[in-house]
């Protein structure tokens, strides 16, 4: 029904050639009408409305009264043998209302599986997973199991880090010259180039390229300062290095490595989001950290065995930034984090140590790869693990 028109009347609203109120009135009755003339029809209504009691609407009050009025035409059996059957699907919806606990929930995991299908590597990313999120590994590594990817692919956040990684490296292979203007053209061919490899979505390539255009000059005027600094040693090097004394192997792929003036090494790791804090990568984050590790035992090829002054992380995305971190800073220092990873290598090669889920998650809205297999929402992060063995 169309609301009370405050400026025109009816017959104005005729004049001017508006539809008048009572046309949607007539519009609904017929609708209904066609609706009720049905062979099998469900004749509803709420009995209350959030806190009070409805009232049957005249029409119904009407049809019923109607009926009832009609007793030689079995008006009050028909009436009645409506009701007997409406009070089948009353029934199904009071069963829907009705808990009933069959299945109690599952507790929070963490299963212990036997020493000897523990993973006995990981790269410098599983690290993290295996600090915030122990059960992934567990799922990922002693399971093998993996997540499928949908049949239709979409552009998301990890194809726009490949794609970012891809022109960055690319960029990075030919050397830097002190003509920003030219610079700032290469880098946008690249980037143009890229995008038609690896992106076929027209809007996302287009939104993309639009991305890259905007941090272009920030990224061109702190790349010129990393050029005076030193010179680029690898660029997407892969490397793996034994732990010390505990049977282990470190893996990981490095984004970029300079060499300063001073000899010493700088680590970058490019970011498509908001780089993280120095207090995320001290406790969680640690890829960089480790990446620094193997680049001081040699692990990367062509690349020798030398001192890590700096890590820093390098924010590609809309409000671009770079977080760089000290070697020298308490608790960055090479050797600390590779003794942390020693304890927690050793930690997890304890029968008793559990793969424990979703122990440490930066955020609770976090989607894991095996939260469906943990049965995560049966039980919440407040939740104790409870340990067990398996086989």
């Amino acid at each position: 029904m169309l609301p009370a028109d405050p400026w025109l009347n009816r017959a104005m609203r005729r004049e001017v050639g508006l539809l008048l109120p009572e046309r949607n009135i007539g519009l609904s009755a017929h609708d209904f009408q066609q609706a009720v003339a049905a062979k099998e029809v469900v004749v509803t209504r709420s009995i209350r409305d959030a806190d009070s009691q409805t009232v049957p609407s005249r029409w119904l009050n009407r049809l019923l009264n109607l009926l009832s009025g009609l007793p030689d035409q079995n008006g009050p059996a028909a009436v009645e043998s409506m009701r007997e059957r409406g009070a089948q699907y009353l029934s199904y919806s009071h069963q829907l209302g009705t808990y009933i606990d069959t299945v109690p929930p599952e507790k929070r995991p963490a299963p212990r599986p036997p020493t000897k299908y523990r993973p006995r590597s990981l790269s410098v990313t599983q690290v993290e997973k295996l600090i915030r999120d122990p059960y992934h590994i567990y799922g990922q590594k002693v399971l093998q199991l993996r997540r499928i990817n949908s049949i239709a692919a979409t552009p998301n956040a990890a194809m726009r880090g490949t794609v970012i990684h891809k022109i960055l490296e690319r960029f990075a292979g030919v050397p830097f010259s002190d003509d920003v203007e030219a610079e700032r053209v290469r880098l946008l061919n690249i980037a143009n180039e890229v995008l038609g490899e690896y992106v076929p979505w027209p809007a996302t390539r287009q939104f993309w390229e639009m991305g890259m255009e905007t941090v272009a000059h920030w990224f061109l005027q702190t790349e010129a300062q990393r050029q005076r600094d030193g010179q680029i040693e690898l660029i997407e090097a892969s490397g793996s290095m034994k732990l010390p004394g505990v049977g282990f192997e470190l893996s990981g792929t490095v984004d970029r490595i300079d060499r300063l003036g001073s000899g010493e090494l700088v680590v970058y790791d490019y970011k498509t989001g908001k780089p993280p804090t120095s207090k995320e990568m001290r406790r969680f984050k640690k890829q960089l950290l480790l990446e620094a590790v193997m680049a001081e035992h040699g692990a990367f090829s062509g690349l020798d065995p030398m001192s890590v002054d700096r890590v820093a992380n390098i924010g590609m995305g809309s409000s671009p930034s770079i977080v760089p971190v000290s070697l020298q800073e308490p608790g960055f220092e090479t050797s600390t984090t590779l003794s942390e990873l020693v304890l927690l290598i050793t930690a997890y090669a304890d029968q008793a140590q559990g793969y424990t889920s979703r122990r440490a998650m930066q955020k609770e809205r976090y989607d894991g790869d095996f939260d469906h297999l943990a049965r995560f929402g049966e039980w919440g992060e407040s939740d104790s693990a409870v340990g067990e063995d398996v086989g």
